[in-house]
């Protein structure tokens, strides 16, 4: 596995460099990597079969200069930005035992996770793939997945401003049994710790042997160009 610490400036091709990263290592251009990346600005990321109109606060965000983008994962819809670290990790099938069956590799990818945490919470899964201390969210995540590889990536809150949450996003179309239709503001939660410590308790994890190169950088505007970027994307639903 390869560590990819870098963030684009634009919010989209952040999303694509994702997928561009699973589809090098489908090919075979790439390989396992474990990127790491947080946005400068504020950016609303709805999944792949979310609904904008039902998830999101569009007149707050257009008043605010705040884009909407669509990913090609699942999961519910998320804001990113300042103290959101976004972690994404490509492995192969063959990484581990299970990890062609969603739930396991679920199970496997946060396992991971939790246990760099530890030393600053003792969390939980909950829903299908939520990360929790006491009930509260502090990580949410999704995957996608072809033939040999897959995407898991997910969001750590370390200092993100938790009051934006709420104002971006509507109360989300569907919703894990455990939040137990709680607002966003009762719902979601900070870890104890900064982005930068949440970055080297990960790496240290996951220990990485070297630098991901080349970065799929020209693949990713591709599909930027094709897709991140077309409202035919975006507000399809």
């Amino acid at each position: 596995m390869k560590l990819l610490d870098y963030t684009h400036p634009a919010p989209a091709t952040n999303l694509a460099l994702d997928e561009s990263l699973l589809l090098a290592a489908e090919e075979g251009t790439g390989g396992e990597v474990l990127r790491l990346w947080e946005l400068p600005s504020y950016a609303v990321v709805v999944g792949s079969g979310g609904s904008v109109p039902i998830d999101v606060n569009r007149e707050a965000c257009a008043a605010d200069g705040v884009p909407v983008l669509r990913r090609a994962s699942g999961g519910g819809t998320v804001l990113l930005g300042p103290g959101c670290l976004c972690f994404s990790v490509v492995l192969g099938y063959a990484h581990a035992p299970g990890l062609g069956d969603i739930p396991a590799s679920n199970r496997y990818v946060l396992g991971r996770v939790m246990n760099a945490l530890k030393s600053v919470a003792s969390a939980v899964v909950e829903g299908s793939s939520d990360l929790t201390v006491g009930g509260v969210k502090f990580s949410g995540n999704a995957q996608q997945r072809k033939r040999n590889f897959f995407l898991h990536h997910g969001t750590l809150l370390c200092g993100f401003d938790l009051g934006l949450v709420p104002k971006y996003l509507n109360p989300p179309e569907r919703q894990p049994e455990y939040r137990r239709d709680r607002p966003h503001a009762e719902f979601v939660r900070n870890l104890p710790a900064t982005v930068a410590e949440v970055k080297r308790l990960l790496v240290e994890a996951w220990a990485p042997d070297g630098e991901y190169v080349p970065v799929p950088l020209a693949r990713a505007e591709e599909l930027v160009a094709e897709k991140y970027a077309r409202d035919e994307w975006t507000l399809r639903r």
